[in-house]
């Protein structure tokens, strides 16, 4: 991905990514759309969903766990 594009992608929030992939998903099922339109679309979305996915991550890295006896400690599964 540009650099540029990844600047866009740090301001994303995950709701913003998960709407613009809906989006991609009609335009893909969309039959007006070109072969060629579609496989851009398709790296988009690709894209996005590593984003998401990074993202995610990161969140769950960050999360706290309450123990029993009301500490908190990291998230682990």
């Amino acid at each position: 991905m540009a650099e540029p594009e990844m600047e866009k992608m740090k301001e994303k929030t995950l709701e913003d990514a998960f709407l613009q992939l809906d989006e991609l998903a009609d335009r893909l099922e969309d039959r007006e759309t070109s072969l060629e339109e579609s496989f851009r679309l398709y790296k988009q979305g690709m894209e996005l969903l590593k984003y998401c996915s990074d993202k995610l991550d990161t969140v769950e890295k960050k999360m706290l766990q309450m123990d029993e006896d009301g500490t908190l400690r990291e998230f682990s599964r």
